[in-house]
């Protein structure tokens, strides 16, 4: 039997875990004729079918779904091959993190500083992302390490074969325009509100905090944006629920208010199991562990 080709064998967990031959070939840069092209050649290699048409699309067979489990399994092994052989070489490999806006602000210029002092050689390649997509992306091998955050009562599903790190925790709080006189947030029924995207954690939870006040929020702004949320908040277009980090120990232009219970978001590194041990990983991870413990300023001094 012929041997089964790796990286046609990814191309099958990659539709395994998008769905589309369109959105395969959009994640990798090919064409989707190229990928159906190389799947045909791994079914031949397979001796089974491991498609089927559904429709205008394709579906995994039987044979197609077990090939994608074990060829996830193939992934890993050689993710730890390559993190065993790298940490015997001088050179480190590139390491590409996913980060969610607010750890851009806050995290990455001390990150990248200290990286600069430890790990000079290193490239780090960088791409802004939601939590949600940065967690599909690392699990699907776009990226090799994502910071996200988990909101108080809304946890995240544990993916089998990811890992996470506690970073820390990064207090919420309600944010107003300076001169508004509200001082809680059942004050606040009556305000247009800013959230992000409808599908997001952080949307549900803001929600949720309004309803238990009281009320169900007008919201007029739905941005994915913080650093927009902040403005309309302090030019008085706006009240939103913000994190801490989104100041990065700058002084808050908005007048901030405790929530009920002083909630705080968990905020957390995570990566494949397979790549715990590589060289470059475990240096972005500790500076960015560290990144976060210096930014510690109160916001709303």
């Amino acid at each position: 039997m012929p041997v089964l080709e790796l990286r046609r064998l990814r191309l099958l967990h990659e539709l395994a875990l998008r769905g589309t031959l369109a959105a395969v070939a959009e994640a990798l840069s090919y064409s989707p004729s190229t990928i159906s092209q190389q799947l045909g050649l791994l079914e031949k290699e397979a001796g089974v079918a491991l498609l089927a048409p559904d429709g205008r699309r394709v579906r995994l067979t039987e044979h197609g779904r077990v090939l994608a489990a074990h060829a996830a399994r193939a992934l890993d092994l050689d993710e730890q091959a390559r993190g065993e052989l790298e940490s015997l070489s001088p050179g480190l490999a590139p390491v590409r993190v996913a980060v969610m806006q607010t750890a851009t602000l806050a995290l990455l210029p001390t990150a990248l500083a200290l990286l600069g002092d430890r790990a000079a050689g290193l490239r780090v390649e960088l791409v802004q992302l939601p939590p949600e997509q940065g967690l599909f992306e690392l699990t699907a091998r776009g990226v090799d390490l994502v910071v996200a955050e988990q909101y108080p009562g809304h946890t995240r599903a544990h993916v089998e074969g990811l890992e996470r790190e506690v970073l820390g925790t990064d207090p919420i709080r309600l944010a107003v325009p300076p001169a508004d006189p509200a001082r809680a947030l059942h004050e606040l029924h009556e305000r247009a509100w800013a959230m992000e995207p409808a599908g997001t954690a952080a949307r549900e939870w803001a929600v949720q905090q309004c309803r238990a006040a009281g009320f169900e929020p007008d919201v007029r702004f739905e941005l994915a944006d913080l650093t927009a949320h902040a403005r309309l908040v302090a030019t008085g277009h706006a009240v939103a629920v913000l994190p801490d980090l989104l100041w990065a120990g700058s002084p808050a232009p908005v007048r901030l208010l405790d929530l009920p219970e002083h909630p705080a978001r968990e905020v957390f590194v995570s990566q494949r199991v397979a790549s715990r041990d590589r060289a470059g990983i475990v240096e972005v991870r500790r500076a960015l562990r560290d990144a976060f413990a210096a930014t510690n300023a109160d916001p709303a001094a």
